[in-house]
């Protein structure tokens, strides 16, 4: 591999640089354009293994942010690409023998083929030499250059023979898919299920040409192998697929193209420069075909490398390739994290087959977080309104006929006897300022003040069931009658100034018990003095630091189980309307349930069945200690986040022993068993447990975890993916969140407090239009902004 002239050389300022681009997809050719627009001296070569003409695919598909883009950066070849595009709006969905349109997306697609000859062209025009033909099977073939941009594809020979420096990650995956094209006419981006008899086949259609359009078929492994299509020619293919879709074809062809079936396979590597190198495009990083973003993201790459070195210049090559990638990493990781969410929402598609088509369309539209209800409400307010119906008849939710159904967060809820006026959760939140356990004025205006603000269901923060069982000094607890007193009077003031109803989580620290409060010591440090013997299921310390907890014994278990039986007695005498156990977030419960943190030889260790023993034996004795018509949910951590922790497959086991126990909701949180986790942030980022455990256990569930505001809560419970919405953050910034979001959607039948109702929004007198409040601008999501920026489709 030549070296940078910045080593060894006498640099010039700027000098010019002799660059190889290895590869002659869209990222490596505009790659090439765009350094020679850089500086016509700069001496490119492209090599290229295929001849002219030779590719892979069908068509391309871009956003208006691509497009946008594309303009800034070389305008001469944008022109030539714009006037092939072909323009769309549509999505049509497929499901059974419905199919479902929305519209408002924005769409254009090429061929694939004509661009490359576009910027084979554009290379040619600026001077980049361009060798067909030509496979560079080592760096050192190149000769001396300064700069190598390797953009030869997910299975990059470059990345392969570097990646003891690189360091990929390939992710592949069970779904099989082949690219083949269509003749059928399309005037819109196509989903299509088909279930036969070897299993589901899904197809993603869209348009390039009048009369030609991309069609990819997916299936599972298992159902590709029934079909026969493990071993079936090219042609063998177009059959058995024509066959499939033959209805949609309506005796248009299919055709192949170098049409193999593939696994997808997600490429991420620690870093993608290494000395006078750098990978770009997909040899760098892969996203699922089906957000559409393999052509963007090597093109855009090609973008910020060029800015890289106009920024730093090009007398220090290493150090231009450092700020390429720190510009562009976060982008990448962006879309990297969208396409395997929707990749997964594909993979797992059969469990949402029995929705209505309208909420598996919008469902399917949503799936990348990308799109939202309230960006949809944008693009198409008819499709949304037709969300509404749809989910509003879903649940049954009562109207009267001249009445449209109001967004999914008002719909009211029913749970084992109990009734909620709407689906927004005021989630648990410790608030670390109790004095021996007992809650005072700051607890009452806290839940209080959420209650009036208009949310259905309000828990109180994790209440300890006994003194040794507290997290902090400052935490609540209801281990005595005094604790319950003042938790009626803060119960008695909900029921009588809200229609919220209220729940108590009971809890027991464990390991993670005699901590400092959060903002006087650091969350779960231990305390300096004052503090109390812990207990786990192992002796095993949270931190290296922590005190290490004493392994419970039988009187220990007993202890526990009385101390959360009593518990729950007194807050039925308090009036609370439903309890929830916790049992996550590494707090004893969870330790038991975790096989990092319970190594027991015991009948209460090993086996998932027997780690799951004594929570099971708790939440018996507080289903026995509570009233029969009330409801009991449980706070799980549907994964660890960690090796060798609960995983998704597990959270499904735990669910169903928990419904098999009296357990009417699942609270499906994630993670904080362990310090060394590695959590997956993000906007909706617990969502994925929630969605899985309610299809397959069969249970209603609580989604929580960065669910932001109403917009991401309609997008959850309208998808199906959860049936009430817990907010914690965005009720501590608003108590008030849900009468706002009221007042913003105009949704004129939300209880208001009667101090407050001279500003609650009327619906307008017949004849007398009244503008309601304008929607707000909204965050990364694309739930508001009225330029519609981002788009789905492969």
């Amino acid at each position: 591999m030549g070296e940078s002239r910045s080593n060894g050389r006498a640099a010039a300022v700027n000098p010019a640089l002799r660059i190889a681009c290895l590869g002659g997809g869209p990222g490596g050719l505009y790659a090439a354009i765009l350094m020679k627009k850089l500086d016509p001296r700069h001496e490119i070569t492209v090599y290229e293994r295929n001849a002219p003409g030779v590719t892979f695919g069908w068509g391309v598909v871009f956003s208006a942010e691509t497009l946008g883009n594309l303009a800034e950066a070389d305008p001469e070849s944008y022109a030539r690409i714009e006037s092939e595009f072909k323009y769309w709006d549509d999505i049509d969905a497929y499901v059974a023998d419905t199919v479902v349109n929305s519209t408002g997306h924005g769409f254009c697609g090429f061929a694939r083929g004509t661009l490359l000859q576009i910027l084979e062209a554009r290379c040619r025009e600026l001077g980049v030499e361009l060798r067909f033909e030509h496979e560079i099977a080592d760096e050192s073939e190149i000769g001396d250059v300064d700069l190598i941009i390797a953009a030869d594809g997910a299975n990059s020979a470059v990345r392969k023979r570097l990646a003891d420096h690189f360091k990929p990650e390939i992710d592949g995956r069970d779904n099989r898919f082949t690219w083949l094209g269509t003749t059928r006419p399309m005037d819109s981006f196509v989903f299509i299920f088909r279930q036969t008899e070897f299993g589901l086949f899904m197809a993603h259609a869209y348009p390039y040409e009048d009369g030609l359009g991309t069609f990819i078929v997916e299936c599972s492994a298992e159902t590709w192998r029934a079909a026969g299509l493990h071993t079936a020619t090219e042609s063998e293919t177009v059959e058995i697929c024509g066959r499939i879709f033959a209805n949609w074809l309506d005796a248009h062809p299919l055709m192949s193209n170098r049409s193999i079936w593939r696994d997808f396979s997600t490429v991420r590597c620690a870093t993608w420069h290494h000395d006078n190198l750098v990978i770009i495009g997909d040899a760098a990083h892969t996203a699922h075909f089906s957000v559409g973003s393999g052509t963007k993201l090597a093109m855009e790459d090609a973008i910020e490398l060029a800015e890289a070195f106009r920024t730093v210049g090009t007398d220090d090559v290493p150090a231009a390739l450092e700020a390429y990638e720190t510009a562009r990493w976060v982008e990448v990781a962006k879309v990297q994290k969208a396409a395997q969410t929707s990749l997964e929402w594909f993979e797992s598609v059969e469990r949402y087959l029995d929705q209505d088509p309208i909420l598996f369309t919008f469902n399917l539209l949503t799936r990348s977080k990308r799109i939202t209800y309230d960006n949809l409400a944008l693009r198409d307010p008819a499709f949304i309104a037709r969300v509404r119906e749809a989910y509003a008849d879903h649940v049954g939710m009562p109207r009267s006929t001249d009445e449209s159904a109001p967004p999914p967060i008002f719909a009211p809820f029913e749970m084992a006897g109990l009734s909620l006026v709407n689906r927004i959760v005021v989630s648990p939140m410790c608030q670390y300022v109790a004095r021996d356990g007992v809650p005072d004025d700051w607890h009452l205006v806290h839940l209080g003040s959420r209650a009036v603000g208009g949310a259905g269901l309000v828990f109180t923060e994790m209440t300890d069931v006994s003194p040794e069982a507290r997290i902090t000094p400052g935490c609540t607890g209801i281990w005595n009658d005094e604790q319950a007193a003042a938790w009626r009077r803060i119960v008695e003031f909900v029921h009588a100034h809200s229609k919220a109803k209220i729940a108590m989580q009971l809890g027991h620290a464990g390991r993670k018990g005699a901590t400092c409060v959060p903002w006087e010591g650091g969350s779960d440090e231990p305390l300096a003095q004052g503090e109390w013997e812990i207990i786990a299921p192992s002796p095993l310390p949270y931190f290296d630091h922590s005190r290490i907890p004493r392994a419970m014994d039988r009187a220990d278990m007993d202890r526990v189980i009385d101390d959360h039986a009593s518990a729950a007695r007194r807050a039925a005498s308090a009036g609370f309307d439903m309890l929830e156990i916790h049992m996550a977030h590494g707090y004893l419960l969870a330790t038991f349930i975790s096989p990092l943190t319970n190594l027991r030889d015991d009948d209460y260790g090993g086996p998932i069945e027997r780690r799951m023993r004594f929570p099971l034996d708790v939440l018996d004795a507080v289903r026995a200690a509570w009233p029969e018509g009330k409801p009991i949910s449980v706070r799980i951590s549907a994964t660890d986040w960690a090796p060798g922790g609960t995983t998704g497959d597990d959270a499904v086991a735990i669910a169903r022993l928990l419904k098999a126990h009296g357990c009417a909701v699942i609270d499906a949180s994630a993670g904080q068993t362990v310090p060394y986790a590695n959590p997956n942030y993000g906007r909706m980022f617990q969502v994925p447990w929630s969605d899985r455990i309610r299809h397959e256990v069969g249970i209603p569930t609580i989604s929580v975890g960065a669910i932001e505001d109403a917009d991401h809560a309609n997008t959850v419970l309208a998808a199906g993916r959860a049936d009430l919405t817990a907010l914690a953050r965005p009720h501590l910034f608003d108590p008030y969140l849900t009468l706002h979001e009221a007042a913003r959607y105009a949704y004129w039948h939300q209880e208001w407090p009667s101090p407050y109702l001279t500003v609650r929004p009327r619906r307008p007198r017949q004849g007398v239009l009244k503008r309601p409040l304008p929607p707000r601008e909204v965050g990364e999501a694309g739930s508001g902004r009225r330029r519609l920026t981002e788009t789905e489709g492969s």
